[in-house]
């Protein structure tokens, strides 16, 4: 390409000479030097009348020497012209690869334009990321900051004095707080004397921590003495349900309607046929086992079809067969039995009584009561909460145990349906009939998956202890464990495995080991002997938590087939839920005589 060289002049020679590529000569007969410059030339000087013709022109231009070697780029001071050197003789600028196109000077004057705008934006971000002080990156700036010194090997900075990090980790003996009298309760009185004292870091360290450690022990306290008063009132007998007992024994006394046959004498031979839909209930709660029988007839298709075989203790008996003598459920077959009439419960030792009596003895000394379990000052709450727990009577509770034994209680049975006294039955149960088992034996509800994490998250981890050899070696932590409450029991199925003995021999274990194994319940054992004996069925049978997860929704637990209030929060106590007591209560006849005289009311 032709280039004006710059001795032409200005005025003849205007800035628009290359428009187009094509170069604008000057008038005639005037002359200029010229400089060619290519890729493959080096400089030459020529002197030509620009009104020479092509042919001149082209033959002059022939006339120069190509060589082959490194060229330079050269970039003129009014960025408007852009020329390619030889190396030698010529003061080296960059050396780069060029495409033979030009550079506009707009193109370059936006692109410093934009640069300079963000250079701009990057720093009031930055600015603002300082002026607020958060810790987490939400901007540019504050992701430079986090990044810059990282990238440095630099750590970031910390704007909190070092002198407040060593006055809080020092430890703070408990007792030095008790009757002081110039520790902040609260934060405003932490602030107002901090803004009016003068403090420096190291009083203000002091202060924070004190105040801080003697909120941990009131909150620590108050915690512990809830879970007390919630065992206290979940573990005794309200004395309404107590006054319905006395009621209804005083009644089979004297009423001879109270002390009918359960059932009757034609109806005895439905109790073994294997046609009918069979359920048992083992429960010593009057008031309980009332709301279960009548949940569980309401809502079956075929309440002729309904065996329910209930089973008690001897001091309930009485109460149990009045209640149910003079609160028909005809269509449905009642059988009200206390253990005692039980041919097998009465013939030589039974391993779950004695189980039972040596379990209590433990307890009672390794426990020490409540009260010494309260006055623990280094465990945790929730272990405080988990031992007082272990000392409610319903887990060494004869009808809490008594299911292990189904298979010998009804030898004539093939299958069965247990039930707990505190669940609601709110659809018809014939359809578990129709699950195929498949060889097992309990059919029951996984408790390791579902929307509700805090109840549908455990595992045999959350039940025993593996950090013991015994539970280590045998069982795997993450394996998910199932729940009792409405289980399906195919009882032939049963009669050809271990798992009775199995029960046994591992609850004696935990009884030698000082109840070391596990600590709550018959649940932990049952896991133990049914494992690999169990078919999952599906959540909808069994919806678990209503007595301890106050966040179960009224229309969640209304669409489950069987509702269980499992937990300290039982619906015929005080402290159950208000909003899901009604799934309970609408099965209580709150006119009846016997409730009206209690006093039994839906709160």
């Amino acid at each position: 390409m032709v280039t004006p060289f710059p001795s032409c002049p200005p005025d003849r020679i205007g800035d628009n000479e290359f428009e187009n590529d094509e170069p604008q000569f000057l008038a005639p007969n005037a002359k200029c030097q010229i400089i060619l410059r290519t890729p493959f030339t080096r400089d030459k000087s020529i002197t030509l009348n620009p009104f020479s013709s092509a042919v001149e022109l082209s033959n002059e231009i022939r006339s120069i020497p190509v060589e082959e070697e490194e060229l330079k780029l050269h970039i003129s001071p009014s960025l408007r012209h852009v020329t390619v050197f030889p190396s030698k003789g010529f003061k080296e600028f960059i050396k780069v690869k060029v495409a033979s196109r030009r550079v506009s000077y707009r193109m370059l004057f936006y692109s410093l334009l934009l640069f300079t705008f963000l250079l701009r934006f990057v720093f009031v971000l930055t600015a603002v990321d300082g002026i607020d002080g958060e810790n987490k990156c939400s901007t540019i700036g504050c992701l430079g900051k986090k990044l810059g010194p990282r990238i440095l090997g630099r750590r970031p900075e910390s704007t909190v004095p070092e002198v407040i990090y060593q006055t809080l980790d020092e430890p703070l003996d408990k007792h030095e707080l008790r009757g002081r009298s110039d520790i902040p309760q609260t934060l405003e009185e932490f602030m107002t004397e901090m803004k009016k004292g003068g403090y420096d870091a190291k009083t203000f360290a002091v202060k924070l921590r004190e105040m801080l450690t003697l909120m941990e022990q009131r909150t620590r306290m108050a915690k512990i003495q809830e879970y007390l008063y919630r065992h206290v009132a979940s573990s005794s007998i309200p004395k309404q349900l107590h006054c319905l007992s006395l009621s209804l024994a005083n009644e089979h006394t004297n009423n001879a309607a109270a002390r009918l046959q359960l059932p009757s004498a034609e109806l005895v031979p439905a109790l073994v046929h294997n046609s009918y839909f069979h359920f048992v209930l083992a429960s010593d709660n009057v008031l309980a086992a009332s709301v279960v029988a009548t949940s569980l007839v309401r809502n079956f298709l075929r309440p002729q079809k309904v065996v329910l075989h209930i089973i008690t203790d001897r001091k309930t008996y009485y109460p149990m067969q009045a209640w149910f003598s003079l609160h028909s459920l005809s269509p449905a077959i009642i059988e009200v039995k206390a253990l005692h009439h039980f041919d097998w419960f009465t013939k030589g030792k039974v391993p779950v009584l004695e189980a039972m009596e040596k379990d209590q003895k433990v307890r009672s000394q390794f426990r020490g009561g409540s009260s010494a379990i309260v006055a623990n000052t280094t465990e945790k709450p929730k272990i405080i909460a988990a031992k007082l727990q272990a000392l409610s009577p319903k887990y060494n509770s004869v009808m809490n145990h008594i299911r292990i034994h189904l298979p010998e209680l009804f030898p004539s049975l093939n299958k069965v349906v247990f039930l707990d006294d505190d669940i609601v039955v709110q659809t018809d149960l014939s359809p578990l009939w129709d699950i195929e088992m498949n060889g097992k034996v309990n059919g029951a509800v996984e408790t390791c998956t579902g929307e509700d994490k805090f109840v549908m998250s455990k595992r045999l981890k959350s039940y025993l202890n593996f950090s013991h050899p015994l539970i280590s070696t045998n069982f795997n932590p993450n394996e998910c464990a199932w729940a009792y409450g409405m289980n399906i029991f195919d009882l032939k199925a049963w009669r050809k495995t271990n798992i009775s003995n199995i029960y046994h021999y591992w609850v004696e274990q935990n009884i030698k080991s000082d109840l070391s194994l596990w600590q709550l319940g018959t649940l932990p054992p049952g896991l133990i002997a049914f494992h690999g004996y169990v078919h999952v069925i599906d959540p909808f049978w069994h919806m678990l938590g209503l007595g301890y997860q106050e966040n179960t929704s009224f229309s969640d637990a209304e669409s489950a087939g069987v509702v269980h209030f499992n937990g300290r929060a039982k619906p015929w106590l005080e402290i159950a839920f208000p909003q899901l007591r009604p799934l309970w209560t609408k099965y209580v006849n709150f006119s009846d005589r016997f409730i009206k005289s209690c006093h039994i009311r839906a709160l």
